[in-house]
């Protein structure tokens, strides 16, 4: 991997890169569609490049459950499996760590897990993670980690993090230097001396990029936003910054200030899939009654299939029949806002007036979602 930063922000701590890995480069900042079973929901490769999908995320834990990690090996590995070309994220599977947490016992070398599927045990350590990755193919590998809950006390933060620390200087081991990037991840809840010892501690051990976790579980927004600032500042500035999970657009937008690189989340396909889309002046959910007789698109001027060819009645309708085609062109004008908006900060950070975009697109986006109140 290779990552040089092109521009900076003049007034905030935003900044333009571009990652060069094994297949391909990506601009940052930029988003990650989700697909973690090998596919983001509703979308083929090919219409995720033609919207302006760079990379995408997919997820060790339940790949190894299904289909397999020898049977996507067998394929050529995940690229050819899934029929995707350019870049690809894998999760290490320790997110399942927290969302499984009834179905798993930890101990100092690794998780036990119950299959969510058949109740059989199923195995994951760094070391294992760490080979699935490599099987797997992808471009970015994580560490394996320990995400504590929200909240959390000091003390059980504090012992989380050590495991953390523990089982990423195990990943850093495992991994052979090659075609793979490593990203080790910051704990350390929503306590500063923890997340600075894990930002020192990661750098001591060597890592080619550094991800924020633990983060967007349920903590208020403005405690969120202090801590991804917070941690980002403490962040080496020759290394990429992945904020993990955090994904509205206004998120990502006041993140990008505070020097956060890469994103990643399900909410535009989730969302997209229920009828909610996102336009320049907050969330629309076009399922409701209001637009039944509306035959306008769903963003005037907005240049992505759904508005170009559909209404807003059309695609209610769709919606509201529960024809799979309304979760597509939602799920695609949302990737389309997504991945235009990314295009749009990083032009704001070249010119140097990241500050005014970021001040403009909150009033608009903010003030509108208050005054319709959906």
């Amino acid at each position: 991997m290779e990552f040089k930063i092109i521009a900076s922000d003049g007034k905030t701590s935003a900044r333009r890169g571009r990652l060069e890995l094994l297949h391909g480069a990506v601009d940052t900042p930029c988003f990650m569609p989700v697909g973690t079973q090998a596919a983001v929901k509703a979308m083929t490769p090919e219409e995720l490049e033609s919207l302006g999908a760079q990379i995408i995320l997919s997820n060790t834990y339940h790949l190894n459950i299904r289909p397999g990690v020898d049977v996507i090996a067998e394929a050529g590995g995940l690229h050819r499996f899934m029929g995707w070309s350019k870049p690809i994220l894998t999760d290490s599977g320790g997110y399942q760590v927290f969302s499984l947490c009834d179905l798993r016992e930890i101990d100092r070398e690794g998780v036990t897990f119950r299959d969510h599927l058949d109740g059989s045990l199923r195995r994951l350590s760094p070391e294992e993670s760490i080979r699935i990755q490599r099987e797997l193919g992808a471009d970015i590998i994580m560490a394996f980690d320990d995400c504590p809950p929200y909240p959390s006390d000091y003390d059980y933060a504090c012992q989380s993090l050590e495991l953390t620390l523990q089982w990423a200087r195990t990943c850093r081991q495992s991994h052979l230097d090659g075609d793979q990037t490593l990203f080790g991840i910051v704990q350390g809840s929503v306590f500063e001396d923890l997340r600075l010892r894990s930002v020192e501690e990661l750098e001591n051990i060597g890592f080619q990029g550094y991800a924020i976790g633990g983060l967007s579980l349920g903590e208020s927004k403005s405690l969120m936003f202090e801590f991804a600032q917070y941690t980002a500042s403490l962040l080496p500035e020759e290394k990429p910054r992945y904020l993990m999970g955090s994904g509205t657009p206004e998120e990502i937008v006041s993140q990008i200030a505070f020097g956060v690189d890469m994103f990643d989340c399900t909410v535009p396909t989730r969302y997209g899939r229920n009828g909610t889309v996102f336009t320049p002046d907050g969330k629309m959910v076009v399922r409701n009654a209001a637009f039944k007789r509306d035959h306008r698109p769903l963003v005037e001027g907005c240049g992505c299939y759904a508005c170009r060819r559909f209404t807003r009645a059309y695609i209610r309708h769709l919606y509201n029949t529960k024809e799979i085609l309304g979760a597509r062109l939602g799920s695609l004008h949302n990737l389309y806002f997504y991945f235009n908006l990314m295009a749009e900060a990083r032009a704001a950070i070249s010119e140097e007036r990241f500050g005014i975009f970021q001040r403009d697109f909150l009033e608009r986006y903010r003030g509108e979602k208050e005054a319709t109140a959906i």
